[in-house]
């Protein structure tokens, strides 16, 4: 074997290599993981929804588009039969009036749902264990479609 194609294969092995390294750190990006050990603090306020569409527990808490915390848990209330979201705020971010609003946006047109935060006008603030009253379900696109489609055919 020559030294030139050792050389190449070696070349070629650190290439792909380096390739997966790449793809592997792309991958935890994407998923939401994150390999720090997290020195953030938070606390948690719940809300109830009539639909929560497709989110999941990881998905971004925002609030004017600045990521604030996340979904915790989701679980159905076996009273109201209503999506109980548990979400996870950062402490730094403890002067949420206790009048703020919760509605389920979409990324993009088929992108994943998030929870969006609108700040109230109080003076008192959430705090952990709090609930949020006002709500917003999400937006099921296939519903908008089917109701588009049904007013088109009774005109």
């Amino acid at each position: 074997m020559s030294k030139k194609l050792v050389v190449v294969e070696v070349l070629v092995g650190i290439f792909m290599i380096l390739g997966a390294l790449a793809f592997t750190f792309l991958a935890i990006k994407v998923s939401g993981l994150s390999t720090q050990t997290g020195t953030q603090s938070y606390y948690t306020v719940t809300a109830d929804f009539d639909n929560i569409g497709s989110l999941k527990i990881r998905s971004p808490v925002m609030v004017a588009g600045v990521v604030i915390g996340q979904v915790k848990n989701i679980h159905l209330d076996p009273v109201t039969f209503r999506a109980r979201v548990v979400l996870s705020i950062l402490k730094t971010q403890n002067h949420l009036p206790i009048d703020t609003s919760a509605d389920i946006y979409t990324q993009g047109l088929l992108g994943a749902n998030y929870v969006n935060l609108t700040p109230g006008y109080e003076q008192t603030y959430l705090k952990e264990g709090s609930t949020i009253q006002t709500t917003q379900p999400a937006l099921i696109l296939e519903k908008l479609i089917g109701q588009f489609i049904y007013s088109i055919g009774n005109k």
